[in-house]
C-alpha cells in the first residue's frame, strides 16, 4: 500500500557571533521551510492529477534537509539504472583492474534493439575507448554500448557496489532489452530514495577518489533528451540519466545550482500515458530549480542577487 510521506529535515549546525547571529539563522531556516512547503504543494498537485504512480525524492546537498514522497516504492529504473553501472566502471578503473583507456572493438554479437548510434557503426572495426563507450551509453542511451560494459565489469559486482552503500532496494537483474529476462520478473529497480543516495554518496565522494567524481559527473552531465533539465537554464550542470519504459518514466541526477546544489529522482509507472509522467518530472524539476536558485543567490533575509542586479539600494 502506498504511503504517502513528506519529510523535510533540517541539519543542526553550530555558527560564531552570538545569539544575534543564530536568531538571523533560525529566522532565515524559517523562511526556507515555507518554499520548502511551496515546493511541496507543486509536487502535490502534480501527483493528484498524473493517471499513474509518481514517487520522488529531493535532497538539498548542503542542509540535508529533503522532501520525499512515494520514495521507498521499488519502480522499474528503466535506463537510470545506468547511473549506477557507471559508478561501478569508475570504480574499477580507479581500483586498476581496468582503464578507461582501454580500447573495445565493436562486434556483430553486441547489437541488440535500442543500440542508437552503435547500430550504424562498422563491427569489427570499430574501436573505442571504455569511457567512448560509456558516453554513448550516457549520451544516446544506447543499450548496445551498455551491454558491452556489462559485460565488462560484471552484473554481480554492480549490485556489490550498492550493497556496500545499503542500497539493497536497487538492482541490476538484466541486460538491456532483455525482454525475456523482464517478462519472468527480473526487472531493473530502485527507489527514489536509494537513487538520491547513490548520487548523493558519489557527489560526497564515498565511491570515488576526487579525480574519478569529477570525470564521473562530467561525463553524467553530456547534453542528452532528458526531463530534469528541459526548461532549465543552458548553463546549469545537471548530471542525469532518464528512463523511459512502456508506462514507465523517470529521471534522476544532481542540479548543481550555484551554492545550493541538489539531488532529484523522481520516478513514474503504470502511467496510462507516457507524455504525462515526462511533463510530471519536467514541472517538478522546474519548481525545486526555482527554489534552489533563489536560495542559492539570496541573503539571510530572502534578497536574491543577480550578477546584473542594479537595482536601488
Amino acid at each position: 500500500m502506498l504511503k504517502k510521506v513528506l519529510l523535510v529535515v533540517g541539519c543542526a549546525a553550530v555558527f560564531s557571533g552570538g545569539p544575534l547571529r543564530t536568531a538571523a539563522q533560525q529566522n532565515s531556516q524559517e523562511k526556507e521551510h515555507v518554499l520548502w512547503q511551496k515546493l511541496a504543494a507543486t509536487v502535490n498537485e502534480v501527483d493528484s492529477k498524473l493517471d499513474g504512480v509518481l514517487a520522488v525524492a529531493i535532497l538539498d546537498l548542503t542542509t540535508g534537509q529533503k522532501y520525499l514522497l512515494h520514495a521507498d516504492e521499488v519502480m522499474p529504473t528503466a535506463s537510470s539504472i545506468k547511473i549506477a553501472i557507471l559508478a561501478e566502471l569508475y570504480r574499477q578503473a580507479q581500483q586498476g583492474g581496468i582503464k578507461l583507456t582501454d580500447f573495445y572493438t565493436l562486434q556483430q554479437s553486441d547489437l541488440v534493439g535500442g543500440s542508437g548510434i552503435t547500430s550504424v557503426l562498422t563491427p569489427g572495426m570499430t574501436r573505442l575507448t571504455l569511457r567512448d563507450v560509456a558516453g554513448l551509453v550516457i549520451s544516446v542511451s544506447d543499450n548496445s554500448a551498455t551491454n558491452v560494459i556489462i559485460d565488462r565489469i560484471g552484473m554481480e559486482n554492480v549490485n556489490a557496489l550498492l550493497d556496500s552503500l545499503g542500497l539493497a532496494r536497487t538492482r541490476l537483474r538484466r541486460k538491456m532489452m532483455d525482454l525475456k529476462a523482464a517478462s519472468e520478473g527480473r526487472e531493473n529497480v530502485a527507489t527514489p530514495r536509494e537513487m538520491m543516495l547513490l548520487l548523493e554518496n558519489l557527489y560526497r565522494g564515498k565511491v570515488l577518489n576526487r579525480q574519478m567524481t569529477e570525470d564521473f559527473f562530467n561525463l553524467l552531465s553530456v547534453h542528452k533528451e532528458s526531463y530534469i533539465p528541459r526548461n532549465l537554464p543552458e548553463d546549469v550542470k545537471v548530471a542525469n540519466k532518464p528512463g523511459e519504459l512502456e508506462g514507465v518514466r523517470n529521471d534522476s541526477g544532481i542540479v548543481f545550482t550555484g551554492k545550493r546544489p541538489y539531488v532529484i529522482s523522481v520516478m513514474t509507472t503504470y502511467l496510462r500515458r507516457e507524455r504525462d509522467g515526462g511533463e510530471a518530472i519536467t514541472r517538478i524539476s522546474d519548481a525545486a530549480y526555482q527554489m534552489f536558485d533563489r536560495l542559492s543567490r539570496a541573503s539571510e533575509l530572502g534578497r536574491v542577487i543577480s550578477p546584473h542586479d542594479t537595482g536601488n539600494p
